[in-house]
């Protein structure tokens, strides 16, 4: 793997490594609060970004363009912002919902732009 490709597959599996660590802390602690936060980092992080990786690694003409970087840091900021932002609002911060509608935008505009990029390289295919 090259390029957005790797760095895909890498915040892949550091999401999985973190939802997986949030999943074993709720098992241990028999808490279960952070359960949305454990979803969201496992499938959109995780499974989402692992997809993103395979996709750039399958069409190397998209995986060099402009845009696919651009793709990569959008749903890595707005992702991380999300998750971590949620983490606190579940936890009763309240003040921090900015950041999660935010974030949450962030990463719908980073699938759109997803969606852009890769549906004519498909149906060119």
């Amino acid at each position: 793997m090259q390029g957005v490709a790797r760095n895909f597959f890498t915040l892949a599996i550091v999401y999985a490594l973190a939802g997986m660590a949030l999943g074993l802390h709720m098992s241990i602690s028999q808490d279960h609060s952070q359960m949305p936060v454990h979803a969201h980092t496992m499938v959109a992080g995780w499974l989402m970004s692992a997809v993103f990786a395979v996709f750039y690694h399958l069409f190397p003409v998209a995986r060099d363009k402009m845009l696919a970087k651009l793709h990569f840091w959008l749903t890595a900021v707005s992702g991380i912002g999300l998750l971590v932002g949620l983490f606190f609002l579940l936890g009763g911060n309240a003040a921090i919902e900015p950041v999660v509608a935010i974030s949450s935008m962030g990463f719908y505009a980073a699938m759109l732009l997803f969606a852009f990029i890769a549906l004519p390289v498909i149906w060119k295919s």
